[in-house]
């Protein structure tokens, strides 16, 4: 009897990391699904955008909770080229939380898959910050869809991060102007073991990709192997 409360008594010690830890994987993993969703729509994402981001971000199922006026809050990742110049291989991917009352709003009680471009090195520079408002800390625009877009407009050019979102199988552009992108640093904990920072995975290269991670990364190896941005551009980081 002794024996079998010293088995149960681990068990329960253990059980709220490995939980944890799988949460984290399952993230990672319904991220991984809403990409690939999205980039073999006709109507996704244009590749020539994909083929231009420093940082891909996946926020899936996004939904609302009835909190003043009605906010959102849902968990991702963002994976960015690596390299000083962004013309390296995918990085591991770093943990992020999206709030926001306007998203809220714009949801209606639909859970919505979220998805970020982030078009230039200031906007990595504002993502690796412990939070990013986005509209004030960095310029977003809703992205345009679609394989024969038009993605050369000075107002897709000029923004920072472009966005988009997915409910009830309709994908479009999304303004999430004043809504905040926030990294996870519980979750980045649980993923790699330790405390770390977004700034530590996306741009210091501090960690491996994770088992749990190789297939968002395998997905965007394979889509976009190369930046194609502008090389001065990139030079100028």
């Amino acid at each position: 009897m002794r024996q079998m409360l010293s088995l149960v008594l681990i068990a329960l010690l253990v059980a709220p990391g490995a939980y944890a830890k799988s949460k984290e994987a399952k993230r990672l993993e319904n991220a991984t699904r809403v990409l690939r969703e999205i980039i073999n729509m006709p109507e996704g994402i244009p590749k020539e955008l994909l083929d231009k981001a420093e940082c891909v971000g996946v926020i899936p199922s996004v939904k609302k909770f009835a909190i003043g006026i009605g906010g959102s809050y849902g968990k991702g990742a963002f994976v960015c080229r690596t390299g000083k110049n962004f013309t390296g291989p995918w990085s591991a991917p770093a943990m992020y939380r999206l709030e926001g009352a306007n998203i809220g709003i714009q949801l209606g009680g639909q859970a919505t898959d979220f998805i970020f471009l982030i078009m230039n090195p200031k906007g990595v520079d504002s993502l690796i910050k412990t939070k990013t408002k986005l509209g004030a800390d960095a310029s977003v625009a809703a992205g345009p869809k679609g394989r024969t877009a038009t993605a050369a407009t000075d107002a897709y050019m000029r923004a920072e991060v472009l966005a988009y979102s997915r409910s009830r199988g309709l994908f479009a552009g999304v303004s999430v102007e004043g809504s905040t992108l926030r990294q996870d640093n519980g979750a980045n904990k649980k993923l790699y073991g330790r405390n770390i920072t977004a700034r530590e995975i996306l741009r210091e290269g501090k960690v491996k990709v994770p088992s749990a991670g190789l297939p968002l990364v395998a997905l965007l190896t394979q889509q976009s192997p190369r930046n194609l941005s502008d090389p001065a551009s990139l030079s100028s980081n």
